[in-house]
C-alpha cells in the first residue's frame, strides 16, 4: 500500500494494489474508489484532502510488514 499526496492539487491517492484501475466510482463528493477488472478495490482518491482528513500525522498500528519512511 502506498499513500501519495499531491500538494498542487491537494489530493491524496491511496494505492492498495499494483493492478491497474478499470473502473472508478465516486462514493461521496471528491472521494473516488478505483476497481480492477475483477471488481477488486485497488485505490482511493480523495480530492481536497487537507479539508477532509488530518494530513499532519499518519499512525500505523499493528502492520505486519516493514515500514519504509520517506521524507519530503
Amino acid at each position: 500500500m502506498k499513500l501519495n499526496y499531491y500538494k498542487d492539487t491537494d489530493s491524496l491517492y491511496i494505492d492498495l494494489s499494483s493492478k491497474p484501475s478499470a473502473e472508478s466510482r465516486e462514493i461521496s463528493e471528491g472521494i473516488v474508489l478505483d476497481y480492477d477488472a475483477d471488481g477488486n478495490l485497488v485505490g482511493i482518491d480523495i480530492d481536497n484532502a487537507s479539508r477532509k482528513i488530518d494530513l499532519k500525522e499518519v499512525i500505523l498500528n499493528k502492520i505486519p510488514a516493514e515500514v519504509e519512511a520517506l521524507s519530503v
